[in-house]
């Protein structure tokens, strides 16, 4: 069988590396002086081991709400001796100054910190500790890390964390000692979002040997020290720098003098690309453009997204050479790429309209035109620059609703990334879980692998969780119902419960979400073991119910939410009673009366409300809570209800067949009477058709199996036997091996032997065991009853 989309299994490598994060105390440390985290004496970690444990473990700490982040882990890695760290990616606000500190003393080759506001000017001294051998450094989003924590000077105190809880705010001096002397091996560097008090002059000035540098959303005060790396920068990137002629000349002459320079120092990717057409003050020209082509000889990436094209750079349609698209320059629909010595590997067309020309002369284009290139721009832009990706994926999200997705697995994977990557941004988390929930919809879902699909809801339960905003909350839930339930959500079961059970708190909620997260609750507590349902109802799940159910009575409202309410409250009472007293301890039995009261023909309703009594009926300990006039008199009336076809009817018999099974020493109300409603009991049995088709769906018959081989209630006994009798002869495949599996052939037999069985009982008996016997023999299934869509029992 071909493999479905997102199956590749992960590494051994990431399994033993997840493993060991997850038992960090069983496999490689121990727990030290104060409870301290020490890596036993006798590991000793390469660089390749290391390395994949600290990216690892930040993956975790961002993604997995399970786990455990530990206090003291960068201090691990301390020792060089013992453990070496070359390569090392860590992001957002969970780095600390101490962190940095920790690994000072290890010989890192290549360190990203991205979006760490959390560093301060103390890291910039650890920082320091690396550069001898740092060749790679990204700060991007760090702006913080070149301010003082409150005046605090440069150096740091390594004996205390005082200041390590002091927010952003607080830090006021911006740090002027520091820049990159010594960092003499460092070739690659974002700088990234830098603070404009900063000088870039001035900081970069002591780097002599860079080959790339990143100065996106950094003010530039001059442009002369550019110049400083004619002979060797090969990556250029001024996303959203205030462009102009001056910088382009500068850019552009400084790659022409060093024409005759060796390859591998020319400049080989330039970004000069504005977040959108409509803040971009520079106007690219078809003149600007030919100088770029013309003097970069060795471009092999050029990105130029959010550009207003001054002048009419495109050939016309009808001069466009004929033919599919194609990449070769001499076919470019863009004039000045046609002197294009090869196809550029890389072309920025982000919010241009360039992007929607015939023949564009680059294997990798971004732009809206198509498919491909939105896919593209997710793929660029997601890291650093979340507000073009948040835009691209919501062209994907159209792209999936409107049009149709043909690489599922790439979409998917790059808006899982998107969401991971910026789980604090509201744009991204809104598109991005929009788009997921077409992306995963019956139209996409057999090409999906299990686990890809269990990414998708991580990612969306991440969402749920670090975002209380709606939409937000409305796209995941709504995505949730793509799945099938409880099945594909049982391995996050109770986390997914206690997100649905946070969205339901308040008291007035958006109702739309809170429509789905009723709808999802009911969903996972149907079809579940008990466990998961005790699990559940100590939440507070019964409570929750109940609390909806009480707001809608005050509305007067008897909609879907109300109805999933009782339904839910149904299901997660089956066979629970743990979770039968909380609905009784929460006041269920009064709110029961007043939906009667308040919603008399609500057939649905009373359906649901009687099946949850039935289950709360079924626990011995509880039924003389249900043993009060004012309780049977409801339950006797209800045996003539005729709403939603025998449902309501048999329910509201089956409650009291469980009550007279108590006998009759317990019924000390004078009216009404025992033998009265027993009466009305049988009349209602004997009104219904047997061969009703059902919407209820029992797991198991012992509730009903224990009401047989007695003769304390013979009518308990004949609804317990009709029950049988119209569930095998219904959907004989589904409830004839149930029955024989439960032992139930048996105590038909008892039901037989037993003088005081009614002779209709004992006929309806044979019958029950003849629709097993003949199952036995010839079990294929031939009744159309069996397409019947079965509801709950519970």
């Amino acid at each position: 069988m071909a493999a479905k989309a997102g199956d590749n299994p992960d590494s051994l490598m990431t399994l033993a590396t997840v493993f060991c994060l997850r038992n960090l105390k069983k496999t490689m440390c121990y727990q030290g002086f104060r409870n301290k985290l020490c890596l036993r004496s006798d590991i000793f970690l390469p660089s390749e081991i290391c390395d994949k444990l600290v990216n690892t473990y930040m993956e975790l700490v961002h993604t997995d709400s399970n786990f455990e982040p530990e206090e003291s882990f960068f201090q691990l890695f301390s020792d060089p001796r013992s453990t070496r760290l070359t390569r090392v990616q860590l992001r957002e606000d969970f780095v600390r100054d101490r962190d940095l500190e920790a690994i000072k003393k290890q010989d890192l080759i290549e360190l990203h910190l991205t979006y760490c506001n959390n560093l301060s000017s103390r890291s910039l001294k650890a920082l320091s500790c690396f550069r001898d051998t740092l060749v790679s450094l990204c700060l991007f989003g760090c702006s913080n890390i070149f301010y003082r924590k409150c005046g605090a000077p440069l150096a740091c105190n390594e004996d205390t964390d005082e200041d390590e809880e002091e927010s952003p705010s607080s830090r006021h001096a911006l740090e002027t000692d520091f820049n990159f002397q010594g960092f003499n091996r460092l070739r690659l560097l974002n700088l990234g979002g830098m603070p404009k008090e900063l000088d870039p002059e001035t900081l970069l000035k002591p780097l002599k040997s860079l080959t790339s540098l990143d100065l996106s959303n950094v003010q530039l005060l001059g442009t002369s020290f550019l110049t400083q790396w004619r002979d060797r920068l090969a990556s250029l990137v001024l996303y959203n720098v205030d462009l102009s002629e001056e910088l382009i000349s500068t850019v552009l002459d400084r790659a022409a003098s060093c024409y005759h320079c060796c390859a591998s120092h020319l400049m080989q990717h330039l970004d000069i690309s504005q977040e959108s057409r409509r803040i971009s003050k520079f106007k690219m020209t078809k003149k600007i453009l030919t100088a770029i082509v013309q003097r970069l000889v060795h471009l092999m990436s050029l990105d130029i997204s959010g550009h207003i094209m001054l002048d009419n750079c495109t050939v016309p349609h009808f001069e466009e050479a004929m033919g599919r698209p194609s990449t070769e320059p001499c076919k470019s629909s863009i004039y000045p790429f046609q002197e294009l010595k090869r196809a550029l590997q890389f072309l920025g067309l982000y919010d241009t309209t360039l992007c929607n020309v015939t023949h564009i002369p680059a294997y990798k284009v971004t732009g809206s035109k198509n498919e491909d290139q939105v896919l593209n721009a997710i793929e660029a832009y997601t890291e650093f620059r979340p507000e073009l990706a948040h835009r691209a994926i919501n062209q994907l999200f159209d792209i999936a609703r409107i049009q149709h997705c043909s690489q599922l697995l790439r979409a998917l994977q790059l808006v899982i990334a998107a969401l991971k990557c910026h789980k604090y941004d509201k744009s991204i988390q809104v598109t991005g879980s929009a788009a997921l929930f077409y992306l995963t919809n019956t139209e996409y879902r057999s090409d999906q692998s299990v686990r890809l699909r269990r990414e998708v809801i991580q990612v969306v339960l991440n969402g749920m969780e670090h975002y209380q905003e709606v939409t937000v909350q409305r796209n995941c839930c709504l995505t949730l119902c793509n799945f099938s339930i409880p099945e594909e959500l049982e391995f996050q079961y109770s986390r997914v419960n206690q997100l649905l059970l946070k969205i339901l708190e308040p008291a007035r909620q958006d109702e739309s979400i809170q429509r789905i997260a009723v709808h999802l609750c009911n969903a996972l507590v149907c079809q579940v073991d008990n466990h998961h349902k005790e699990a559940v109802g100590k939440m507070g799940f019964v409570r929750t119910m109940l609390n909806l159910i009480q707001k809608k009575l005050q509305d007067r409202m008897c909609d879907q939410v109300m109805e999933f309410s009782w339904s839910a409250l149904w299901n997660i009472t089956d066979e629970t009673p743990d979770n039968c007293q909380m609905f009784l301890n929460c006041r269920g039995m009064s709110l029961f009366l007043e939906c009667l009261q308040e919603f008399p023909d609500k057939q649905e309703l009373h359906r649901n409300m009687l099946g949850l009594l039935g289950n709360v009926a079924e626990v011995k300990a509880l039924r003389p809570q249900l043993l009060t006039p004012q309780f049977i008199t409801v339950f006797s009336n209800l045996l003539d209800s005729k709403a939603d076809g025998i449902e309501v009817s048999y329910n509201a018999c089956g409650v009291l067949s469980h009550i007279m099974f108590d006998g009759p020493e317990v019924w000390k109300m004078e009216e009404p009477r025992r033998d009265m409603v027993m009466e009305k009991m049988w009349e209602a049995i004997q009104s219904w058709d047997v061969s009703s088709r059902r919407n209820i769906n029992y797991r198991s018959f012992e509730p009903i199996l224990r009401l047989l081989p007695q003769s304390i209630s013979p009518v308990s006994q004949h609804w317990a036997t009709w029950a049988l009798y119209n569930l095998v002869s219904v959907y004989p495949s589904k409830y004839c091996p149930l029955l024989i599996k439960e032992g139930g052939m048996t105590l038909l037999e008892k039901v037989l032997e037993l003088e005081s069985s009614h002779p209709d009982t004992k006929d309806m008996a044979r019958k029950v065991m003849e629709h097993c016997e003949n199952f036995k023999e010839d079990p294929m299934e031939t009744n159309p009853g069996q397409d019947a869509n079965f509801g709950q029992r519970g």
